[in-house]
């Protein structure tokens, strides 16, 4: 046995085990055909310059998974980078007096050596920066490639400003109605765009999600929602006294002859024309600038509006309807203009009642049941009345009546929609990479070609005053030569989007320092796709759909052969805490740590009582909500590893709760953790002081023996399942806090014993190494292994051990339990009944009474039936 200290000291042994995976590149990896891979990867995170509890547990799950993997023989991959481009750092530079870049990097080699000290096992030979241009070279390439075969435009846009950040935002960007992450109130804005065809790939976007099984159903319902596809006719209402044409979309052709007024967005063209000679209208298109663009908003809004002065003509009837600009039409959704249908959608009523126009019902219940439109409208489907020709057809009938006399009289056609929308690309901030285009005035927009990439942002900067984009004041940078005519040109001085970035980083980890093109086939196409993702459901939309759309441009340009970035998709969940704060005289609250606050807590560990500060200041609990420094609720990771260690917080990250549900902080929870830590490194400890351990025979063990191997196996069969299927890590440590529970209650210190407690510390350890990977390195080589343990395999269960010789019953005599018996578990019932009327203390109450009946319950009990 290899001798230990006496007590665990985290603060020594774990910078001792993580310079030995450093010093014998443990986790590097190359690509082996021989070998079954295993690609598992956590989103990277923004170098903001500290760690977070949230980052703590979503590295921590990703680890664990990784490791356990590595233990079933796999070439495990598990790399890391900084998702280093974005508004904070050039609002952190603006307010250091400093540079995007050297604050960037800064936090960049400070936040390594956290996530270093959580003891990950990153293959840190792979790692990125995408603002190094050793890697945005190849997102500059691949979009002069995307560029030349049509699947990037540039056009003018109506676009949502941040007015805080100065920069467009993607729709995504938007939650009700505010910047991502300003927060201020979104503009509507039109100006030049970079676009990717994102749409082009809306069929299979879709398509491939019902092929998708390893990603939580709830993501994929949010990105079948937000691609939206929807079939319905695309039709055109005439503009009276002009040769103009207003195209609308429908997925209920079947209410057409309910139209009584066609809407407008407040950029559509009709309504500037018209706005041009009525003042009221242009001031109110100037307020729809400030128009909430979220659905959720626009459902619930209030409904404005105002008349254009044009009529529009009904393509089937020829009457006229009024053409109103109103604020829940959206230019950049379909083309700016709804038909409405008053009395069967209930926004167009809504509105409709808010302007006296005409509600006309052309729908009516296929029961025959009244309907009351001065309530509401009637949405369902039914059959057509005052309808003309359609006339008594059911809805579903009409549909396909209405779209054939579309398109025979050449007024509409069949159409699929989709509410997902091409990616705006372009952003007007500096920390970015540069867009690789060149603006010729002979030429028009020019590729940067191949051999002048990367164009390199230009890091040594300063802001003024203004809080615009550096680069733009910089002749030196946009000047430049037009590369298909030598004329002076100009360089576009937008970025792109910082999600491009994070669209292909999964790929390039798999060849890092490939420098011959944007990847390397040979080693993408081994290790893709990732195997196992993990990330916030926040990103269900933006990233996870946007790296999906980039794999496929991938795939098709010949550097990546699967259809998929990734396979299974675990989105973990957020980490609470308690809040505390009190009001301030001058208004608003003040917020204090949780470990600030001295409180009464119940069995449960719920706040109750008095919540008082160490001056004897009350202060009103604010329950517990998702850490974040608005609440002053965070925990600091750095604090938890130095008081704590590494193995404590990742212990306590895995128990706590399973990884797809939030964690609640608990002080006393990691004080738990740490205990059970220490009361294994005892029992390690105390077991290996005693002197060598002989060979398990496994032929000569006690029942008892072979109940505590039973105890072990089963422990180690239910592990494997909750790491390796249900990823369920809390109720894998709890089972073997459990068994280690048990193999202190069989005190044995015979040789045998012995045998079986040196066989079951082992399980403990190996079964425990995923999560605390520190202190099982040392306490696998004190159980007197030479190899590292994290190169060693997961154990076979042995089937042989959960054989159970004996059984334990109960006797109950009248239901009530009135003893034990022990039989063998190949007894018959006979056997059984025997055993139970004789046990001794059963007897004592079957004096007097008659046995009339006795039911033996396989494998649990017996219940003797007397009187």
């Amino acid at each position: 046995m290899s001798s230990m200290q006496e007590q665990y000291n985290h603060k020594a042994l774990e910078p001792e085990v993580q310079q030995f995976w450093e010093q014998n590149r443990t986790f590097e990896v190359t690509e082996d055909p021989d070998r079954e891979k295993y690609y598992c990867l956590s989103m990277f995170p923004y170098p903001s310059g500290v760690l977070h509890m949230g980052h703590v547990r979503n590295y921590t799950i990703g680890d664990v998974i990784a490791r356990f993997q590595r233990m079933q023989g796999k070439n495990v991959l598990q790399p890391m980078g900084w998702d280093a481009f974005g508004l904070p750092a050039e609002n952190a530079a603006i307010k250091n007096n400093t540079a995007p870049a050297a604050w960037t990097y800064k936090n960049i080699d400070y936040m390594r050596t956290q996530l270093k000290s959580m003891g990950l096992g990153i293959d840190w030979s792979r790692e990125i920066a995408t603002c190094k241009p050793e890697y945005y070279r190849w997102e500059q390439w691949f979009f002069t490639q995307l560029y030349e075969k049509g699947l990037v435009y540039r056009k003018k846009s109506i676009v949502n400003w941040d007015p805080v950040d100065q920069t467009v935002l993607a729709n995504e960007q938007v939650i009700d109605g505010r910047g991502w992450r300003s927060g201020a109130l979104i503009e509507q804005r039109e100006i030049d765009q970079w676009f990717l065809k994102i749409t082009a790939y809306a069929d299979e976007l879709l398509e491939e999600i019902g092929k998708m099984p390893g990603w939580p159903q709830q993501v994929r319902t949010m990105q079948e929602n937000w691609i939206g596809r929807s079939e319905g006719v695309e039709l055109e209402f005439g503009l009276a006294g002009s040769e103009s044409k207003l195209t609308v979309f429908t997925t209920r052709p079947d209410t057409l002859m309910g139209v009584t007024y066609v809407a407008v967005a407040a950029q559509h063209p009709v309504a500037l024309k018209a706005a041009k000679s009525n003042p009221d209208l242009a001031t109110f298109i100037e307020e729809c600038k400030q128009v909430k663009v979220a659905e959720a908003d626009m459902a619930t809004m209030e409904k404005k509006g105002m008349a254009t002065g044009e009529m529009a003509v009904h393509p089937v009837t020829g009457d006229t309807v009024p053409v109103m600009v109103a604020n829940f039409v959206l230019m950049s959704y379909g083309s700016g203009a709804v038909m409405a249908v008053p009395a069967h959608d209930q926004r167009d009523w809504e509105f409709a009642r808010v302007y006296d126009l005409p509600i006309r019902q052309v729908i009516a219940p296929a029961d025959d049941q009244g309907v009351d439109l001065e309530q509401a409208a009637f949405t369902q489907k039914g059959v057509l009345v005052e309808s003309g020709e359609f006339t008594g057809l059911t809805s579903e009938n009409a549909f396909n009546a209405i779209a054939n006399w579309l398109s025979k009289n050449g007024k509409g056609r069949r159409r699929v929609n989709f509410r997902l929308r091409d990616w705006g690309v372009s952003r007007q901030r500096y920390w970015g990479c540069p867009i690789p285009i060149i603006y010729c005035d002979d030429c028009g927009a020019v590729p940067v070609p191949e051999q002048d990439l990367p164009v390199v942002l230009p890091e040594d900067v300063t802001f003024d005053e203004t809080g615009g984009s550096p680069i733009k004041k910089m002749p030196a940078f946009y000047q430049t030569t037009c590369p298909c005519c030598g004329k002076p040109a100009t360089r576009e001085t937008d970025t792109f989007d910082t999600f491009f970035e994070s669209s292909w980083y999964y790929a390039r980890y798999t060849c890092p320092n490939h420098d011959a093109g944007m990847l390397d086939t040979n080693a993408a196409n081994y290790w893709l796709p990732v195997d196992q993702y993990i990330g916030g459901i926040e990103h269900a939309i933006l990233h996870l759909l946007y790296s999906r759309f980039f794999h496929k441009l991938m795939r098709d340009n010949g550097l990546v052969e699967s259809d998929e970035p990734f396979n299974n998709l675990l989105t973990q969940g957020m980490v609470l805490a308690d809040t505390f704060y009190r009001e301030k005289a001058s208004g608003g609250q003040e917020w204090f740590p949780p470990n600030a606050v001295s409180v009464e807590r119940d069995e449960k560990g719920r706040v109750f009582g008095a919540a008082l500060l160490a001056d004897g200041q009350p202060v009103i609990p604010g329950g517990v909500t998702k850490m974040s420094k608005s609440k002053n609720n965070g925990v600091d990771p750095q604090e938890m590893i130095e008081r704590y260690g590494a193995d404590t917080l990742r212990l306590f990250s895995m128990f706590a709760a399973p990884p797809d549900q939030s964690m609640e902080w608990s002080d006393s929870g990691v004080e738990g953790a740490q205990r059970f830590l220490r009361r294994l490194w005892k029992q390690v400890f105390e077991h290996t002081s005693s002197g060598a351990v002989g060979a398990l025979d496994i032929a000569s063990l006690s029942d008892t023996q072979k109940a505590l191997r039973r105890k072990v196996y089963q422990t180690l069969q239910k592990v494997g399942d909750d790491m390796a299927r249900r990823h369920t890590f809390n109720t894998a440590v709890a089972a073997n806090m459990e068994l280690l529970n048990e193999i202190a209650r069989v005190a044995d210190n015979s040789a045998g014993g012995r045998a079986v407690q040196q066989e079951a510390l082992e399980m403990v350890v190996l079964m425990l190494a995923p999560v605390t990977p520190h202190i099982t390195h040392v306490l696998w080589q004190a159980l007197g292994h030479a190899d590292a343990i994290v190169d060693a395999e997961w154990p076979p269960v042995d089937e042989a051990a959960l054989v159970q010789n004996t059984l334990e019953l109960i006797v109950q005599v009248n239901g009530k339990v009135r003893g034990k018996v022990q039989v063998s578990a190949s007894a018959a019932d006979e056997e059984i009944q025997v055993a139970a009327l004789a046990n001794e203390n059963v007897q004592k109450f079957l004096e007097g009474v008659t046995v009339r009946k006795v039911i033996v319950v396989k494998g649990r009990l017996v219940n003797i039936v007397a009187n």
